[in-house]
């Protein structure tokens, strides 16, 4: 093999790691509905099926974002692909929603091991121009796993139940495994004697974080004012300060705080939270939307998400080449203005709403975030030093799960309050349904304004040097 195939083989092996973490997210979004059926529990408790997953995936990004600077990133990569499928497979057999909750939280630790070192070993292989190319292409193929979800997500669902959702990631994981190990880059950056890790810093940042989503995620059952919240709160304040105030006075942080001197870097990570944020209020409310009140079965639910990601997986790879060439700011900002402009849309929508309107403001979303995203991620990474790339992927894969973590907690929350005070008013149920699911879309249009905020401070119109 040419130098040239070497590299683009890698690259499509890094990127399945991205394609199966997005084909599980979208396939599992739409399962979410059918499970809270089956295992009888409130969209309150399922949401922890999202959640729990989107913790253990985000507290151990800086762990394992440091571990591929010291490890042969072809052996983690390939141990991240194991784990995965094992955790897949595992949820096939799930019985319980604990049981379910567990095996999530297996498939996601494996999911870490490979987000946290993606981007990194993108940027590694290419340079300038290519780079972004890479970076747009990357965007592609995850959006061909978002694109593959629904649809496929919807057959299975309807044919063989929810636990057949995770079936298809599994024979991808075990092959992604195999060639990792084969042909991704087995060189080091750090002698693995000097690797230095903050584990008091880690438990501080997980203990933070867990009593902060605890207590979004049960604040309108617990009550906001009750002595649960106040002290996740206080718990949630000591441990965030302590995290913080450690990070700054080792020599081995665990995050690297100097890294947000950067502008570019600050606020284009503060972009991708948000825009992640606004994202998945409109991925978590649609499909029950579309069951609950249209009363569509999975299938017809999965085609009609479907044009995001064919949507998406166009537009992605022109704006990430594009960014390569012209700089990224004009198009980090296109992009939230157009799926703000679908957000608004989905807002409106009704009992009466016709399904060439939810296939426009589908397909408006996908381009949208194809706008953004791709052209988001090559800024922040050519924003920092050649030999920060493991932990300014990292911290971009912890922005990126953030704003998931805090889209799916944050949307639960926020409708299942709305909705318990409508019917609480008298409202018949499908009227608090409806009238909690526009008031809960209006925050994620609120979050996709702050993304265009903070996109358009990160970013100078000036032509990308590296």
């Amino acid at each position: 093999m040419t130098t040239k195939e070497i590299k683009w083989t890698m690259f499509v092996i890094t990127a399945i790691g991205n394609f199966i973490a997005m084909l599980d997210s979208t396939t599992v979004n739409l399962a979410l509905y059918p499970m809270s059926v089956d295992l009888n529990v409130t969209m309150t408790q399922i949401q922890w099926v999202m959640v729990a997953y989107m913790l253990v995936l985000t507290v151990f990004l800086p762990f394992f974002g440091k571990l591929g600077d010291i490890f042969p990133k072809n052996k983690l990569y390939s141990i991240g692909f194991s784990i995965f499928a094992i955790g897949a497979f595992l949820n096939t057999t799930a019985t319980s929603f604990v049981l379910l909750v567990a095996y999530r939280c297996l498939e996601a630790l494996g999911a870490s091991i490979m987000l946290s070192n993606a981007q990194a070993i993108i940027a590694g292989i290419f340079k300038n121009e290519r780079r972004g190319k890479a970076l747009g292409l990357n965007g592609c193929i995850v959006a061909l796993g978002g694109m593959s979800g629904p649809a496929l997500g919807g057959i299975l669902i309807n044919s063989f139940g929810w636990h057949s959702v995770f079936v298809p990631c599994i024979p991808v994981a075990l092959a992604g495994a195999y060639y990792a190990w084969k042909m991704l880059p087995h060189n080091v950056k750090t002698d693995r004697k000097n690797f230095k890790f903050d584990y008091k810093g880690f438990i501080y940042f997980t203990i933070s974080l867990f009593a902060l989503l605890l207590a979004i995620s049960e604040g309108h059952s617990w009550g906001w004012g009750s002595v649960k919240i106040i002290a996740l709160g206080v718990i949630t304040l000591i441990f965030g300060g302590l995290f913080y105030f450690r990070d700054h006075k080792i020599n081995y942080p665990l995050i690297n705080f100097s890294l947000f001197k950067i502008k570019s870097f600050t606020f284009g990570n503060l972009a991708v939270m948000t825009s992640y944020m606004a994202m998945f209020t409109n991925s978590i409310l649609l499909p029950f939307f579309l069951q609950e009140i249209l009363e569509y079965n999975p299938l017809i639910t999965g085609l009609l998400i479907l044009p995001y990601s064919v949507t998406l997986s166009v537009i992605a790879p022109i704006s990430g080449r594009l960014s390569g060439k012209y700089g990224s700011r004009y198009l980090t900002i296109a992009g939230p203005v157009v799926y703000i402009i679908a957000l608004i849309m989905y807002a409106m929508y009704d009992k009466n709403v016709q399904m060439w309107q939810l296939v426009f403001a589908s397909g408006l979303m996908g381009i949208g975030n194809g706008l953004f995203q791709s052209p988001s991620n090559n800024a922040i990474m050519t924003s920092v030093h050649k030999d920060e790339l493991g932990i300014a992927s990292g911290i971009l894969a912890l922005s990126r799960n953030l704003g998931n973590i805090l889209g799916v907690a944050v949307t639960i929350t926020l409708f299942e309050t709305f909705k318990n005070i409508f019917l609480e008013e008298g409202k018949y149920y499908d009227l608090a349904f409806l009238t909690a699911y526009r008031s809960t879309m209006g925050f994620g249009i609120l979050f996709g304004i702050f993304c265009l905020t903070f996109a358009y401070i990160a970013y100078k119109p000036h032509k990308t040097t590296h």
